[in-house]
């Protein structure tokens, strides 16, 4: 009996090692979404901006509308200002997601830590010369000198490590105690002084090691990018596999922001997203095979569940899952229709990765190219649709007719033919509530049929 618990405790500790590990990734992937968040200001105020919407082609063009040019220009400046921080956003975003517990102390150590970074790595790379060097170097009447204004080279990636950086330095101090003569600088108020000394440590290691790393995730982004439909069909597999997880948002943030890079009109500009926006006519090619997954797959499985509910939860089914097609449509948030299924059908979610996958892959092929600065719905397609850099526009639309039938008709064959627990086809005869409500489950019924219950909710 005494070397029964010893023997599993050997046993357990991989996998707790192995589940904090998970948790922390988690939490990075939950954090990711607050500056993510900022994304669909940035895009439709630089999107409205542009020549063919506000600017010269569109309304500014119209006779007697010439006003709206200028309008037009202040309207695109707020949008591209707000890219063009999104190392900061990032730092300042992450930090508070981060930190178990956050205030207004946290952010401020987040920017004290980011401004440390962006001016010491910015030296650093002036000083070595290179692909760096050149990248924050401004050249004047009495020869080069340090651009501090200058996007950082290491973009958003230096922005998620200050913003971890600060809030788990605000975890371990925002309570300490400093001697009497000190006192003033206890606390919170310690936290940015010590975010600033670590952000300066941090910028020193990113100035020795950054031209060969950063040198080596562009080679990769490049060849990633440049697989064409095969990296485009294993990043959307990739990114709905890591979905259940919480995990999805990492790889967006490098394949978005990092990966690949164009020489737009204000600059070198890094990922998918930012070179959309910029004008890169290859951008938007890892993105558009997204629309009709989002806008129209999805939604024919929340029509393909709402019809396979039990007659008498129909109704009960069918006003969660018509709001959920309706803002995936509309939005591309589709989260209330995934976790619908994915843990209570693996099955259907193992569909769903493979027709994603397909998805990327076949508009890749095509050449399709349609960005997003959010996701994937109605809203952004409308705003992008007329973009100069986008194509393929039919091909996006045709394949989301044919995904809404697909899914919808693959969704209703496997539940019905296996019988798969999706929302409102529980057990009910015995408690018809239990399919609405799974709070109202008797212990007893809970320990007889462990299957039953409601459908898992979003984390």
């Amino acid at each position: 009996m005494s070397s029964a618990p010893a023997a599993s405790g050997g046993s357990t500790a991989a996998p707790k090692s192995s589940s904090k590990a998970l948790a922390i990734l988690q939490r990075i992937g939950r954090s990711l979404m607050m500056p993510i968040a900022v994304l669909p200001a940035a895009a439709i105020l630089l999107r409205l901006g542009q020549d063919d919407l506000l600017g010269s082609d569109g309304l500014g063009g119209l006779s007697g509308m010439h006003w709206m040019s200028p309008v037009a220009d202040v309207v695109g400046t707020a949008g591209d200002a707000i890219f063009q921080a999104m190392p900061l956003l990032f730092a300042v975003g992450v930090a508070i997601g981060f930190a178990k517990r956050a205030d207004g102390s946290t952010a401020l150590a987040a920017v004290v830590g980011y401004i440390v970074f962006d001016r010491v790595t910015k030296l650093l790379f002036f000083n070595a010369g290179g692909e760096m060097g050149e990248r924050v170097t401004l050249a004047t009447a009495d020869g080069p000198v340090i651009d501090w204004g200058a996007k950082n080279p290491t973009d958003v990636l230096g922005g998620i490590l200050i913003g971890i950086v600060a809030a788990l330095l605000w975890q371990r101090y925002y309570k300490i105690k400093l001697p009497t003569w000190l006192g003033f600088f206890g606390g919170r108020r310690f936290v940015p002084i010590v975010t600033a000394l670590a952000a300066m440590l941090l910028a020193l290691v990113f100035g020795l090691v950054w031209p060969t790393l950063g040198g080596l995730l562009n080679d990769l982004g490049e060849w990633i990018m440049g697989a064409g439909a095969v990296g485009a069909g294993v990043y959307g597999m990739i990114n709905r596999l890591l979905l259940p997880f919480g995990l999805h948002h990492i790889v967006n943030s490098v394949v978005w922001f990092v990966f690949g890079s164009y020489e737009g009109p204000d600059g070198t500009v890094h990922g998918e997203i930012f070179r959309y926006y910029a004008g890169d006519p290859t951008a938007g090619g890892f993105l558009s095979g997204f629309f009709p997954v989002l806008m129209f797959g999805l939604p024919g499985a929340a029509l393909a569940m709402w019809m396979c509910a039990h007659k008498s939860q129909r109704a009960a089914i069918g006003s969660i899952m018509i709001p959920a097609a309706l803002t995936a449509f509309v939005t591309g948030i589709t989260e209330p229709i995934e976790y619908a299924f994915i843990f209570v059908a693996p099955i259907l979610f193992g569909v769903h990765v493979v027709l994603t996958g397909i998805s990327m892959s076949v508009l890749n092929a095509l050449d399709a190219h349609l960005g997003f600065g959010f996701s994937a719905g109605l809203i952004d397609m409308a705003f992008n649709a007329t973009k100069s850099n986008t194509t393929g526009l039919v091909f996006i639309l045709a394949m989301g007719v044919l995904y809404f039938f697909l899914y919808f008709g693959i969704f209703y064959l496997l539940i019905t033919k296996l019988n798969l627990p999706t929302p409102g086809r529980e057990p009910i005869e015995e408690n018809p509530s239990v399919a609405v409500n799974p709070d109202n489950l008797p212990e007893a019924a809970a320990t007889e049929k462990p299957e039953s219950g409601g459908s898992p909710r979003s984390p």
